[in-house]
């Protein structure tokens, strides 16, 4: 079964290693992922996520703001997705692309 992973961000740094550290990750626990990332604002707010990144698996937003452990990334990807809500993150954001 392939999981379908959106990361939610406007190309900023901790957007891009989010999408590194789910693709390290789904590859050690030998995952099948089908990986996206959404860089416009407006999709991006249709998902109800302020602050980026944002993951989303399967159509659910499991998180926004900050990059997530390898630990929670290893969660999601085993199932344990829990109630479908957003967990917020300490490390930043790049809201807006101006983060760097």
């Amino acid at each position: 079964m392939t999981t379908h992973i959106k990361v939610l961000g406007t190309g900023c740094a901790n957007c891009k290693i989010t999408m590194k550290l789910i693709e390290e990750v789904a590859a050690q626990k030998g995952a099948s992922v089908q990986l996206e990332k959404i860089e416009d604002i407006q999709a991006i707010m249709g998902y109800g996520v302020m602050s980026t990144p944002g993951v989303v698996i399967d159509g659910k937003v499991v998180h926004a703001g900050g990059v997530p452990s390898r630990d929670k990334i290893a969660e999601w990807l085993a199932g344990s997705l829990g109630a479908p809500q957003a967990t917020p993150a300490s490390g930043g954001c790049c809201s807006g692309g101006n983060c760097g």
